[in-house]
Parts: structure tokens; C-alpha cells; sequence
């Protein structure tokens, strides 16, 4: 099989299964349709990219719609980011000011009008035969490259505030589909820098070697993709969204300095503290899988933000963390209770608040050092 064949293939593969799982985020019934809309259009674009092979097939000379195909890659990453924004936040809608994400896309365009799209196709095949020589071509590759590593520093930040927002407000097992997430856009990141290292022999003496990293980025690409849908149909409730006007408790105690204010006295402190640990011994409210600390806040009447700082900085633990801690403690004492040897793990786990089982070994091995199982069995 040639190389030219083995391209057709695995491109017609590529653009099934991408359309395919557009279509399908497009008609599924779900309360997270800007989240699928965005992947489903993130998708599409990607076969746009891939399409180029079949698209040569067709059309055997340089065309004003052929240039626009291969510039909406620069559609893709900018997709991609306010994906991770509509994920990772409740609160997420699509606004005017997010059409500044297509300026590169409108600059790329733009630079091209007066050699490209202005002329006729005599002049349109010659710009094409000595792009190397281009400096529009040129000027574009660096944008989209310097495009690329912008946003992808912005998708790893937005990761990890979303994180320690989860971790300072929810108890949820989120977490670990934050973790997921980051580990998706860490590959998403070797295929993008695959493909810079694909136009970096593109205007190289060995063009050819270009052609067979588009096979491995095609192949890769495809892996990637199913990678994901699996993992989102396996997990319908993948993502607990946080509310993005929540702030950092590092920002809060920041701003408090700035003022020179306190939230609390020593004393008030003191008062809240007793108040919250009697709340959780009585109340148990730990026992909710989908506890927030605006739950517990409603329930002793102490406000989100003066709670945080007593959690997350006072107690310099987070609310996570310190809800894991109380359900952990629940989990022991049924563990140690001889009554109950014949309640099964995964009936403790449910029954004192987590709803995962991986999250609860992790919890678990965290506080006593032992899985729950050797746990039991050393007492």
C-alpha cells in the first residue's frame, strides 16, 4: 500500500468518526449543550483540517475556498480553550467579546487578499509552487504557532484555578475529572506540537518527512478523539462546574491585606470554628455526596467567604479535604464496629458520603496510610 493510499484511508476514517461524534454531541439531549456545541464544532473543524488530502483529490488547482479550509485551523485552539471555560464553570455563556478569539483567524485571512485571493489562478498556482518564499505563508505559520502555545498556556491555567476552586468549595469526585481533563490537553498538546513539527520540515529540505508525520498526527488524532467520547459516554455527569465568580482564598487574604482589614477577630474565629465542628458532628451534612461550602454556610449561618477563610486558611486545609476528613472518620468507626463486618466497602463508601469508589480508596489511604480492605483486616 503506498503512502498516498494509506493518507486516503486513514483521512476518510478520521473525518467518519469525527462528523459522526459531532453529529451525535449536537442531537443528544443534555443540560450541557454550550460544553457539547463547542467540542462538536471543535470536531468539526478538525476534519476540516484533515480534509486536505480528499480536498486535493477534488480540486487540482489552488482555490479562494481551499486557502480557507486550511486556515481554519486557526479556529480550532480558541474552541478548544472556551471548551475547558464551559466545563469548568457553571456560569459560562457565550459572549460578544468572545469573537476577539477569531482576530487570527480574520489577520491570517486578511494578508492574503492582495497576492492570494485578489488574483487569478495563474498567480494563485504560482504563490502556491514558491510558498516557501511567501512571507504572508511564512507570517502565518508563526502566528498559528505562536497562537497554539498562548492558548494552550491559557487552557492549563484555567485547569488549575478550576481546581483549586473545586477544592476549596466542593467535595464532589470532580476532582478527578479535572485530572482527566488535564491529562486530555496534555495530549492534545503532543498532537499540536507534532504538528509544528510537521511545518517545520514543510519548509525544510525534506518536505517529504512532513507527509509521513501527517499519517502518525492522523492516526493520533483519531486515537484521541475516541479517547475522549468513551470516557465522556462512560461518564455522563464527567464535569461538576464551579460558579466562575468564586474567588481564590489566596486572593481573598491578598485583598484583606491590601485593605488592611481582618475577616474575623481572634475571638469570631474561635466562635465559628466551635460552630462548624458541632455543625458537622450533629448534622453530619459530610454524609451528602454533592456537599458544597455554600451548603454548610446556609446551615450555620456564617458567610461563603468568611467560611473559606476559615477552612481553606485558618485550618490551612481545603474544603475538600476537610469534608473527606469527617467521611473518613465516619468509614472507620462502621470498619471498626464488629457488627457491621458483613457491610461491604463499597456499601461504607456510599453510605458515609462518596459516591467513587477510586476516590474513596484515595481519600482513605491518605488519612490512615491503608487501603480500606487492610484496614479491616489489621483490626
Amino acid at each position: 500500500m503506498g503512502k498516498i493510499d494509506l493518507l486516503i484511508i486513514v483521512t476518510v476514517v478520521s473525518l467518519f468518526i469525527s462528523l459522526f461524534l459531532a453529529f451525535f454531541l449536537f442531537a443528544v439531549k443534555t443540560k450541557h449543550k454550550i460544553s457539547n456545541y463547542l467540542f462538536a464544532t471543535f470536531l468539526i473543524l478538525s476534519a476540516i483540517d484533515t480534509s486536505q488530502t480528499l480536498f486535493n483529490l477534488i480540486v487540482d488547482k489552488p482555490s479562494n475556498f481551499g486557502m480557507l479550509r486550511g486556515l481554519c485551523a486557526f479556529l480550532q485552539i480558541p474552541v478548544f480553550y472556551l471548551y475547558v471555560l464551559s466545563v469548568c464553570y457553571s456560569d459560562f455563556k457565550l459572549k460578544p467579546k468572545h469573537l476577539l478569539h477569531l482576530l487570527p483567524f480574520v489577520i491570517a485571512n486578511a494578508i492574503l487578499i492582495p497576492r492570494f485571493y485578489a488574483v487569478d489562478v495563474a498567480s494563485k498556482i504560482n504563490f502556491i509552487q514558491n510558498y516557501q518564499n511567501k512571507i504572508e505563508i511564512q507570517f502565518n505559520h508563526i502566528l498559528i504557532h505562536v497562537q497554539l502555545i498562548v492558548y494552550i498556556i491559557a487552557v492549563f491555567m484555567v485547569l488549575r484555578k478550576a481546581k483549586k476552586l473545586y477544592l476549596e468549595n466542593c467535595t464532589g469526585t470532580s476532582i478527578s475529572s479535572y485530572n482527566w481533563l488535564f491529562q486530555f490537553t496534555v495530549v492534545l498538546t503532543i498532537l499540536y506540537s507534532g504538528a509544528l513539527l510537521k511545518n517545520v520540515f514543510k519548509f525544510s529540505d525534506y518536505p517529504y518527512v512532513s507527509e509521513w508525520i501527517k499519517i502518525g498526527l492522523l492516526v493520533f488524532q483519531l486515537f484521541i478523539v475516541c479517547w475522549y467520547l468513551f470516557k465522556a459516554l462512560n461518564n455522563p455527569g464527567l464535569f461538576r462546574s464551579i460558579d466562575s465568580k468564586l474567588q481564590l482564598v489566596s486572593d481573598i487574604v491578598l485583598e484583606e491585606k491590601n485593605n488592611a482589614q481582618l475577616a474575623v477577630s481572634e475571638k469570631e474565629y474561635n466562635e465559628d470554628l466551635l460552630k462548624l465542628q458541632q455543625y458537622m458532628a450533629e448534622e453530619k451534612p459530610f454524609l451528602d455526596p454533592s456537599l458544597t461550602i455554600q451548603d454548610v454556610s446556609k446551615g450555620i449561618a456564617i458567610p461563603v467567604r468568611d467560611l473559606s477563610l476559615l477552612i481553606n486558611h485558618r485550618l490551612e486545609q481545603h474544603f475538600y479535604d476537610f469534608i473527606n476528613t469527617y467521611r473518613i472518620e465516619s468509614a472507620m468507626n462502621i470498619l471498626k464496629d464488629v457488627t457491621k463486618s458483613k457491610v461491604t466497602i463499597l456499601e461504607i463508601l456510599y453510605d458515609v458520603g462518596f459516591n467513587s469508589k477510586s476516590s474513596f480508596n484515595t481519600a482513605f489511604k491518605k488519612h490512615t496510610g491503608f487501603t480500606p480492605t487492610d484496614y479491616r483486616k489489621a483490626l
